[in-house]
């Protein structure tokens, strides 16, 4: 661009001073024409770099996942392939389920057995219940008896002691009286022991037996649920729409949790585009503005953008001070530079794009709109010099 501007440049002064002669050439006037478009040209780029700053850093950026199976297992079925589209949700891979299996089926039972264990305990919480119920009524009518012997006795007593009465009736209420103590104290020993078993409760009113027995059928529904997920994670479904490459899974191989490499990688069809631009290039960027970008994957192409948003943390502004922001790859951010995010927009919206294209742009601020043309132009020029390949071999 600045070539094709002194072009024209030289074209007028061509025109005024060799062809018209309207100026005389001399010393002045050559001082002038040098230093005229010296001056002119710098102050036209450094106010254009304000008002639509350019960035020849642009990168493609993809989200990769490395998979690794959440369980442990001998690999049954592969059912992609490495460097082919995938879809959200597709199978990737099987585990042999077998064991897993085992282990619902045991947890399975294991449930049905304490719940029979549940209602016997409840069951017998019941009979307890019961118990007490009878061994009160019991208590109740064997003190009526008792108090009845007691008086029988005490008049057996006065009328043998007047000659009246037998000794022998008196001898018998005494027995009477003895034997219906000895019932009371074991009917008042069963209601105590009833009590004291049905006082045994946890702080939700139930039977500490009847508790136990529920808080272990909930630690083994808490074990199966475990198992069902597992069981579940035998088959691993795709966790976005996108590409899987360095795939290394293989059937009849033993898939590991923890690998010294991942299975696979996985790589989302989601993409980030990142201007690097230095820090005073984006005080007047912001959110919506438009921007142009030219990609060396298309040569002479313009590609449509629009600002996203500043990527206000890198790496190099966290001091020591805690866990450090992440770098971004094998290819971070400059130091005392920022990123700016773009987004495709208009006809370019769903443009195929590599992880890892690369190419220049620009953003066009709300300012200084007369000289935008300008950048539009050098960008354009950059786009299509992408078509020459400068390679001898």
């Amino acid at each position: 661009m600045e070539i094709l501007l002194l072009g024209i440049y030289s074209f007028f002064v061509w025109l005024i001073f060799f062809k018209f002669k309207w100026l005389p050439w001399n010393f002045i006037s050559q001082v002038v024409v040098v230093t005229l478009p010296i001056i002119g040209l710098t102050a036209l780029i450094l106010l254009l770099n304000i008002v639509a700053p350019s960035s020849h850093d642009v990168r493609v950026i993809n989200y990769v996942v490395p998979i690794n199976p959440p369980v442990r297992g001998l690999v049954t079925e592969v059912a992609i392939e490495p460097n082919r589209p995938v879809k959200k949700g597709d199978v990737l891979f099987k585990i042999d389920p077998t064991p897993f299996q085992n282990a619902v089926g045991n947890f399975e039972a294991k449930i049905s057995q304490l719940r029979v264990q549940l209602i016997t305990a409840q069951a017998s919480s019941r009979n307890l219940e019961e118990q007490l119920k009878a061994s009160t009524g019991q208590k109740e009518a064997i003190e009526s008896k008792l108090k009845l012997s007691r008086m029988r006795m005490q008049q057996f007593e006065e009328l043998a002691r007047s000659g009246a009465g037998n000794k022998f009736d008196y001898e018998q209420a005494q027995a009477d009286v003895q034997n219906l103590d000895a019932q009371l104290a074991s009917t008042v020993a069963a209601e105590a022991q009833a009590r004291e078993k049905l006082g045994a409760k946890t702080p939700e009113g139930e039977q500490d037996e009847t508790a136990n027995v529920k808080a272990e059928i909930a630690r083994a529904e808490v074990e199966l649920s475990n198992a069902q997920w597992e069981l579940s994670q035998t088959t691993y479904h795709a966790p976005a729409s996108g590409t899987v490459v360095a795939l290394t899974l293989r059937p009849g191989a033993m898939a590991v949790t923890l690998p010294i490499t991942p299975a696979m990688n996985f790589i989302e069809d989601e993409q980030w585009i990142l201007a690097i631009y230095r820090q005073n290039e984006v005080r007047r960027i912001k959110p919506g503005q438009e921007a142009e970008i030219a990609f060396k994957m298309y040569p002479g192409r313009i590609v449509k953008c629009k600002v996203d948003s500043i990527m206000w943390a890198t790496a190099q502004g966290q001091l020591p001070i805690g866990n450090a922001i992440p770098a971004g790859g094998v290819a971070p951010v400059p130091a005392n530079s920022l990123a700016v995010r773009l987004v495709t927009d208009g006809k370019d919206k769903d443009i195929f794009l590599a992880a890892g294209a690369q190419g220049a742009g620009a953003v066009f601020t709300d300012s200084g709109h007369a000289i935008h043309i300008l950048r539009k132009v050098i960008v354009r020029v950059g786009a299509k010099l992408d078509w020459l390949i400068l390679k001898l071999h």
